[in-house]
């Protein structure tokens, strides 16, 4: 082939490539049942999804609830344990009255012990350093033996008072002492339990924040399986409706391959080749087939071939290969890269020689793809043909 007229070729191509968009191929390995049934596994992956998502989603809910309840139990052990915080609190500060009125009185016994105490020593000292003159004066200041005897009498008592006031304020004195230690005794007692409370509610607390990130964290998940699980049923919608066109276009397919073989059919000898269309038809075929028998090569060229000879598809080779979502290497890009590098095979020329010469071995097919269960048609290699 000359190199202007590949150039030509090429060009022509790139306009036809631009004009057609990217079509999608459906007649062959990956023909409109292929995606017809790749939809239909996609859908039911996307519907496994699902069902996974949503049984995540209801473990997710499920283990919110169980958290949620867990927090609302912390949090009602936590008013209980502020509650015994505050009361001992109360307590400790109630204690700490009753201390320092203790502290206060006790205080005030020895005061009072010790005013006692100086009065009787002064007294006793009295009596002993002036006891004869302070007998006679006493004595001879009575009005009688009688009265003096009462006099003596009353000093007598009066000592005996002072110790018995002295030892009841030392009684007072060490109650007042027990009393403050044990009160002393039971403020520590409380300000350990404090501590001890204090502690139950740091730890409560903890447990409520880290529930409570938990809970933050799960209610994220919920919201992002959610969003899974809206996603995957919009997928499915999606899915569903490329179903419903694919079925009806291999419905179209079919009715078109039947029409076909129905419609009115040219010649080959009828058919104007044009310069490129063995170049273009070779490539194809090697994209197509290039891995298959012989006899697939030539099957392939002779589908392409059928086409142009009916008049329900274009009449023309460049018609028919580029007409849209038909040959999956153009909308691949494979085809284009063929015909660049000139990928085809020498058996790829030969079976296009045959097929533009007419020769079949498949006859008026117009369709081929992989063999899938409950078509029929003729298999040569990897393809049945239809």
């Amino acid at each position: 082939m000359k190199a202007a007229g590949r150039r030509k070729l090429l060009l022509a191509l790139a306009v036809v490539i631009l004009l057609t968009g990217v079509p999608t191929g459906i007649v062959h390995a990956t023909s409109t049942q292929d995606k017809l049934n790749q939809a239909q596994e996609d859908k039911k992956q996307t519907e496994s999804q699902l069902n996974e998502t949503k049984e995540n989603l209801e473990n997710l809910k499920e283990e919110k609830n169980q958290l949620e309840g867990k927090l609302a139990d912390l949090n009602e052990k936590l008013t209980v344990v502020s509650n015994n915080l505050n009361d001992l609190e109360e307590q400790i500060s109630q204690k700490e009255i009753e201390i320092q009125q203790t502290e206060e009185e006790l205080a005030e016994a020895k005061i009072t012990e010790q005013n006692q105490y100086e009065s009787m020593k002064a007294r006793i000292r009295f009596m002993y350093e002036r006891s004869d003159y302070a007998l006679i004066e006493t004595l001879l200041g009575s009005g009688s033996l009688a009265e003096a005897l009462n006099k003596a009498d009353y000093v007598e008592r009066v000592a005996a008072y002072d110790r018995q006031k002295l030892d009841e304020y030392e009684a007072t004195r060490i109650r007042i002492q027990e009393e403050e230690a044990k009160l002393k005794r039971e403020k520590e007692e409380l300000d350990e339990l404090k501590e001890q409370v204090q502690e139950e509610k740091k730890k409560v607390n903890s447990y409520v924040k880290q529930t409570s990130s938990e809970i933050t964290a799960t209610s994220g998940e919920i919201s992002d399986a959610e969003a899974k699980a809206l996603a995957y049923e919009a997928q499915i919608k999606e899915q569903e409706a490329n179903i419903e066109y694919l079925k009806k276009k291999l419905a179209e397919e079919q009715a078109l391959s039947k029409l076909a073989a129905q419609s009115k059919w040219r010649d080959i000898s009828e058919v104007q080749f044009e310069e490129n269309d063995r170049y273009l038809l070779a490539n194809l075929i090697y994209c197509e087939a290039g891995g298959e028998p012989y006899a697939g090569q030539v099957a392939v060229g002779a589908v392409v071939i059928n086409r142009v000879l009916s008049s329900v598809y274009p009449n023309t080779v460049t018609g028919v290969i580029y007409q849209k979502s038909q040959f999956s290497p153009v909308g691949s890009g494979r085809l284009a890269l063929a015909l660049s590098q000139n990928k085809a095979t020498a058996s790829c020329y030969k079976a296009a020689d045959e097929a533009m010469a007419g020769q079949t071995n498949v006859g008026n097919c117009v369709y081929f793809r992989t063999p899938i269960p409950g078509l029929t048609g003729i298999q040569i290699g990897g393809h049945i043909f239809y």
